[in-house]
């Protein structure tokens, strides 16, 4: 089990496909027992005591979404729809509020289930793989993310590059995934600092994107000609095909 309270994971390799759930409840307790519970059933878990930590998690493009409704630094609501807008992620909302008019909000907004605690394990399970196997069963089509040679798959949070899968850090993946989202198009610098560092408020300095581009490219080998550095300016992902 991963925990983030706003800290980057860049330390966790994305390369392993295992069915991913970003568990996001600010009870500790309740936290770890789920926690346990759901990596028992074989689920990597990551999870996040806040709106903050778990928008770290988010680029790594987690299979599944567990959601608070009340958050120390938020609500839960909100933060469903920032994940919608952004992802193709299914929430599952977690609370003990019952009200109808919850429900009925939450599921509105793109909640794919709605749960009220207490609940019992069994139940949880059920309705979480239920969601998987609806999102497995029709995937997306925006999922696939292309240019040229590179390919980028949201879902499985897989890059490959001429047909061979490139590992990445969650910030490599977070630099590629925000390029790909805006081919060709160029992107500040400060731009890129601000959508993959930057929105917890933190100063990050100007060498990290610098740093976190030679390695992105060094590991897309000769794909990596197709992101180009905009002198003075920034970067952006090229793809003739579309020009």
């Amino acid at each position: 089990m991963i925990s983030g309270c706003g800290k980057a994971a860049d330390g966790i390799s994305l390369k392993n496909q295992m069915q991913t759930i970003l568990l996001v409840e600010d009870d500790s307790t309740l936290r770890m027992g789920m926690g346990d519970a759901l990596e028992r059933e074989g689920f990597l878990v990551l999870t996040a005591e806040n709106i903050v930590g778990a928008r770290n998690y988010l680029p790594m493009m987690p299979s599944l979404v567990l959601l608070d409704l009340n958050l120390p630094d938020g609500n839960g609501f909100s933060l469903c729809e920032e994940i919608k807008r952004k992802f193709n992620i299914p929430i599952i909302f977690l609370t003990v509020r019952d009200d109808e008019r919850d429900i009925t909000k939450g599921l509105d907004m793109g909640g794919d289930d709605y749960i009220i605690k207490p609940f019992r394990l069994p139940v949880l399970l059920s309705r979480i793989r239920a969601v998987l196997r609806r999102y497995s069963q029709h995937p997306p089509d925006h999922d696939a993310l292309t240019c040229g040679e590179i390919l980028l798959l949201q879902s499985q949070t897989k890059v490959t590059a001429n047909g061979a899968e490139v590992a990445l850090t969650a910030s490599e993946y977070r630099l590629l995934l925000t390029l790909l989202q805006n081919k060709n198009q160029t992107l500040t610098r400060n731009k890129l600092l601000e959508l993959l560092w930057d929105n917890d408020s933190h100063f990050v300095e100007d060498n990290t994107l610098t740093v976190t581009m030679k390695r992105l490219r060094e590991k897309l080998g000769e794909s990596s000609d197709r992101i180009k550095t905009v002198r003075g300016i920034g970067y952006k992902a090229v793809d003739t095909n579309d020009q």
